[in-house]
């Protein structure tokens, strides 16, 4: 029995449950990390802050919305439909990418982010349906090594489709790419399907969506925002939280950028450097799951911060001193163990905090302070590369 009262559950739950985030990391892969970007940068010669200022105001409407839409779960029977829909959504939207020039592509990549970022929140607040308190780093950590199998496909999928593009004509290089988003929404749509069809949530007694919903979740936020010093630790961590998904977030976001700019990678190399991180971030997680069920969450998530904390000086000094190409190389293997890690300690974190009934309002404002971050990261990365010119 989990801590909930429900039976143990099934392993085509779980299964679904860790597929879904083997599709979602297909996009961010793709789109959030690495191909979108270097469209809009290298192919389309738009600038850092076009792409920065794009996922900055989509980060900005979700930072709002996510505590309220995370409280209108908590008042409905089901979180299922919402996860349903949002990733309807963004793959619809993904699948427009590369349509119409760089300004539709950019409202597409926000609408297509927004979507993505709110599913998150209605995935992770799924973990429940799917773990038990003794299985649930491992269960976690599962779904992050998997999931980091998604950016292997998808960079997989970069690899046959933009075979050679660099040396391309413009308008094929962007008809290539278009293929490529169209090719990672399907992808998205494939693996999401399990999860809808395999996890049975369970309903809440007595729950039912209204327009009267809407109001009750805004009481909601309002009220835990009155008595947030009744859940002990939960104030702490989040604004933790807030400084270290800042320099994850913009890592993740910038990364090719970063690469081929100041490091001085190729489209191919790129896409190798990509596949050494999910290398090591796929059992990473399942490593780092493991030691979240040993030792906790919270000395796990500090371990995995000395980590991060090597990898961003490594990654920072090589292109501050212009070191060789070679010696990049080790950064993206500690920056995938350091991946896995993070989320594998991060969403039990967090579970552990939350009182049940209030899972996801509470992974709203968990949701909330990420999405903070990821703006205050591309805002600060637009400020230095392109209005003070002080270099990525």
């Amino acid at each position: 029995m989990n801590m909930e009262g429900a039976a143990t559950p099934t392993r085509r739950a779980q299964a679904g449950w860790v597929l879904y985030d083997l599709a979602n990391t297909v996009f961010s892969m793709n789109i959030n990390s690495l191909y979108f970007s270097v469209w809009i940068v290298g192919v389309m010669g738009g600038t850092d802050s076009d792409f920065g200022w794009a996922n900055f105001w989509s980060m900005a409407a979700i930072f709002v919305a996510s505590p309220f839409i995370g409280a209108l779960t908590d008042q409905s029977p089901r979180r299922m439909p919402f996860l349903l829909w949002s990733t309807l959504v963004c793959i619809g939207a993904t699948a427009l990418l590369g349509r119409g020039g760089v300004g539709p592509s950019l409202i597409c990549y926000g609408i297509a982010n927004v979507a993505y970022q709110a599913g998150l929140q209605f995935y992770d607040a799924l973990l429940p349906e799917v773990s038990t308190e003794e299985d649930r780093g491992r269960i976690g950590g599962i779904g992050v090594g998997v999931g980091y199998v998604g950016s292997f496909l998808g960079i997989l999928a970069g690899i046959a489709v933009l075979r050679g593009v660099d040396a391309l004509p413009r308008d094929v290089q962007t008809a290539r790419y278009l293929t490529l988003f169209q090719v990672s929404a399907v992808l998205f749509l494939i693996f999401a399907i399990p999860c809808f069809v395999w996890v049975r949530e369970r309903p809440k007694p007595g729950r039912r969506f209204t327009w009267g919903s809407i109001g009750a979740s805004v009481r909601q936020v309002a009220q835990t925002a009155r008595s947030a010093g009744r859940y002990p630790g939960l104030a702490r961590f989040l604004i933790g939280r807030v400084f270290y998904t800042d320099a994850v977030n913009t890592v993740i976001t910038f990364m090719g950028i970063y690469v081929t700019k100041e490091v001085g990678f190729g489209t191919n190399a790129v896409q190798i450097l990509m596949i050494t991180a999910i290398v090591f971030a796929v059992p990473g997680g399942f490593v780092w799951g493991r030691v979240v069920d040993r030792i906790g969450p919270k000395r796990t998530l500090n371990r995995v911060m000395a980590l991060w904390t090597v990898t961003f000086v490594w990654i920072a000094a090589v292109g501050l001193a212009h070191l060789p190409q070679w010696t990049f190389w080790p950064a993206p293997a500690m920056a995938g163990l350091a991946l896995g890690g993070t989320w594998a300690a991060d969403r039990p974190y967090m579970l552990r905090l939350t009182p049940p009934a209030r899972v996801g309002e509470f992974y709203g404002l968990y949701g909330m302070v990420g999405r903070f971050s990821a703006i205050i990261g591309p805002f600060v990365w637009n400020v230095v590369v392109d209005t003070l010119h002080w270099g990525r």
